[in-house]
């Protein structure tokens, strides 16, 4: 029989879910609002909703995740969400240590970041 996965990964899972579906729809679809709503101005919005794009697939893999049962279904994708999140956070912190960032990058920081520690917390578990 197949090993499960843990609750706390599967909750993981759906906190991402709605995350990223929040944060990829905006980027997507008003990403010039947002910017100008959080002090961030949008210099290509094409590239922005491209963003957006990438973090609505990442969202869906995250959906697809929850909805499995086995820990060998779901194991790519959390190596797939270590990846991003640890880049993504890297990089968040390079724009601010750099000074090329607004301050509420921050939040984005600290949200990935969390996301990194909590699916690596989950794959090393294992």
């Amino acid at each position: 029989m197949e090993k499960k996965y843990t609750s706390g990964l599967k909750t993981t899972f759906l906190v991402h879910v709605i995350v990223g579906a929040i944060f990829g729809l905006i980027y997507l679809l008003i990403p010039e609002i947002f910017g100008n709503l959080i002090n961030w101005p949008v210099k290509d919005i094409y590239f922005t909703r491209l963003v957006g794009a990438a973090i609505l697939a990442f969202t869906v893999s995250s959906w697809f995740a929850y909805k499995a049962t086995t820990w060998n279904q779901v194991r790519i994708t959390v190596q797939m969400e270590i990846v991003w999140t640890v880049l993504a956070t890297l990089l968040m912190l390079w724009g601010l240590l750099a000074g090329m960032l607004p301050s509420i990058a921050w939040a984005n920081a600290i949200l990935m970041a969390g996301f990194a520690v909590a699916f690596s917390y989950f794959y090393f578990r294992k």
